[in-house]
């Protein structure tokens, strides 16, 4: 199984309290899923295969202190900030994208907002959000393929087919795909949208099951951009105000208690954590 390395940084202060630090490394030792865990200038570094969001809120929990996914793979990572624009019904969630030195992508992701159930997971071919998630054009499809599953063969699957995620009762869906078609080269600049439905991997009897798996409407989405690995991030986190880390505010990376960024000239734009 193909792991990640986390950056996790934890709001410690300038004196790092070595029994926190401890009483964390060994909980995220003791985890199924976590290969190694150590205390590395002023981050927790964590080799795992477990979703990220496990990662965060297991750390948060045992050390009671606010944390922050700081980066993300050693190389070749991006992420995508996922939003419906702050419509009644609002969707956020981050995914962040690496490339393995085996050659596969892995797509690690929180989305909330959603209704329970399976929804389409889909690259799209460009990253023109103009009309927000109208404009992003078809699935990515660089082999002229008709749609299929995430294990289908690059002939018989779109590469950006990456199939379904799962939310809980509460809306919240917690995933890591592990994906032998896509590069992370082939994603940057394009977008990543999550859909209404369940998708049907090409197999149903509609029309467009052929075409999108009849998993409906794209219900939010995001452009895919390079972001930093491990030790790479300056600590300038949100895009629309650039403030550091712990001037964030105390938002989670997506969920309740996710704000918009009030803008000159009204109106609510989505805030992000790259």
């Amino acid at each position: 199984m193909f792991t990640s390395k986390l950056e996790v940084l934890l709001d410690l202060g300038p004196q790092p309290n070595e029994e926190i630090v401890k009483k964390t490394i060994n909980e995220l030792k003791s985890l199924d899923g976590v290969k190694e865990a150590t205390f590395k200038n002023g981050a927790v570094l964590v080799e795992t295969i477990l979703p990220s969001t496990v990662i965060l809120d297991l750390v948060s929990r045992t050390s009671g202190k606010r944390v922050v996914l700081q980066g993300f793979g050693e190389s070749q990572s991006a992420v995508a900030m996922i939003n419906n624009n702050c419509s009644v019904s609002r969707v956020m969630g981050v995914i962040r994208f690496q490339q393995t030195d085996e050659g596969s992508l892995v797509a690690d992701g929180s989305i909330d907002g959603l209704a329970p159930g399976e929804h389409g997971l889909h690259v799209h071919e460009t990253g023109d959000m103009s009309e927000g998630c109208a404009s992003i054009g078809g699935h990515f499809n660089p082999y002229k393929s008709p749609h299929g599953g995430p294990l289908d063969p690059p002939d018989m699957r779109h590469a950006g087919d990456l199939g379904n995620i799962v939310a809980d009762d509460n809306g919240r869906a917690t995933f890591r795909i592990v994906d032998n078609v896509l590069k992370v080269w082939d994603v940057l600049g394009r977008s990543v949208a999550v859909t209404s439905q369940r998708d049907d991997y090409g197999r149903g009897s509609t029309p467009v099951s052929k075409i999108n798996g009849n998993s409906g409407e794209p219900i939010a989405c995001g452009i895919i951009a390079r972001s930093a690995g491990v030790f790479q991030n300056p600590k300038r986190i949100c895009a629309c105000d650039g403030v550091v880390v712990w001037d964030e505010r105390d938002r989670p990376v997506a969920g309740k208690g996710r704000r918009c960024c009030q803008r000159d000239g009204g109106g609510d734009t989505p805030c992000c954590k790259v």
